[in-house]
């Protein structure tokens, strides 16, 4: 009996070993749409706490309006369904020396085009050594530089923090920021100063430290505009797309309430003009909106009722299409056309994959 309860004992004491063991994160997994690479970097303000996905959501929204075509990049990944690239470099509670110890590894494997770099605001709320955050900074910057030296590296002052003797503190950090700026900039670093810390109030934080919705996204329109003010940092837009329009109903295919969520079935819809109606026919015979989204046969399907729908772009013969001179457009995979659900021609009519009958629901003008 003893000899069990020692057995049992032992038993007991592994489990509470093993469940205080740190668990290795989750692998992020990556979305490429072969845009020009940004990697947001920094601490929970960029992860997005409060609100998941925090200033990309709007900086993504604005890319997508502005016809540039970005790839997010970074090893974490979060956000909701309507962000349409998780990828990010954004970690909770880290402070700049943290970051710094892992930078370059980052930097090797997705070897960004451009980084938003917002960082130091856990060094002042663990009053870490903060006479030495300047030079902490600096030093990040540098790596950063070296290690991607075509990159554009744009620098932020951090945001407000609510607690006054903490947000003069932040001041002071900030202060030092220009300065440091412009001497890497006079050594020929393609560094830029973003003034973020002006560009939101302590009104706009939800817990003191991160932003409300409406804060991220006046983040996201202070990144937008510095981003656009120097060119390259996030490629060139791209030429807006065209109308596919079904020719007995004059209306377009169209992306339900302009969502980016994988699996959306396509829809017929009054003829708007807006992104989520604009396609682009690649060389690649892909037909894209958003510049990141493809139109896709949901599932690799080759069978009548296929759902058209849109889905990250991977260049599958499923997402692949022939735009044909008699009207129709068919799947390269299966050779089916394109169909609109049951001769529909009413706003919401679905489209789908069907055995091509030369009929008018599968005429489409482009």
């Amino acid at each position: 009996m003893r000899a069990r309860l020692r057995r049992l004992s032992a038993f007991a004491a592994t489990l509470v070993a093993a469940a205080l063991l740190p668990t290795a994160p989750t692998p992020a997994h990556a979305e490429s749409n072969g845009g020009t690479r940004v990697m947001p970097l920094g601490d929970s303000i960029t992860e997005g706490t409060q609100v998941p996905g925090g200033y990309r959501i709007g900086l993504w929204q604005r890319f997508g309006s502005g016809n540039y075509r970005v790839d997010f990049v970074g090893s974490q990944f979060n956000g909701p369904a309507s962000l349409g690239d998780h990828d990010h470099q954004g970690h909770p509670g880290w402070r700049i020396d943290q970051i710094d110890a892992n930078v370059v590894t980052w930097l090797r494997n997705t070897n960004p085009r451009t980084v938003l770099l917002h960082i130091g605001t856990n060094d002042v709320l663990q009053n870490y050594n903060l006479s030495g955050a300047p030079g902490r900074l600096s030093a990040l910057v540098d790596k950063i530089t070296a290690t991607v030296p075509n990159a554009d590296v744009f620098v932020a002052t951090i945001i407000p923090i609510s607690n006054a003797g903490q947000n003069s503190a932040a001041r002071a950090y900030n202060a030092t920021i220009p300065g440091m700026v412009q001497s890497k900039v006079n050594a020929g670093k393609r560094v830029r100063l973003v003034d973020m810390h002006s560009a939101l109030t302590t009104a706009d934080l939800i817990d003191g430290v991160h932003p409300t919705a409406t804060g991220y996204d006046k983040m996201a329109a202070t990144w937008y505009s510095a981003l656009r003010s120097v060119p390259g940092s996030i490629g060139d837009p791209v030429a807006p797309g065209k109308q596919i329009v079904g020719i007995p109903s004059g209306r377009c295919a169209d992306v339900p309430g302009a969502t980016t969520t994988n699996g959306t079935q396509l829809q017929l819809w009054d003829c708007h003009g807006g992104t989520n109606q604009q396609w682009t026919h690649t060389s690649g015979k892909a037909l894209t909106v958003y510049g990141t989204k493809c139109l896709d046969a949901s599932g690799s399907g080759t069978a009548n009722g296929t759902q058209v729908v849109i889905w990250d772009c991977h260049g599958g013969a499923n997402q692949q299409w022939n735009v044909n001179s008699n009207g129709t457009v068919t799947n390269v995979q299966s050779g089916l056309c394109l169909d609109a659900s049951g001769y529909g021609t009413a706003n919401g009519t679905k489209l789908q994959l069907w055995s091509c009958t030369g009929q008018s629901n599968q005429q489409w003008r482009i």
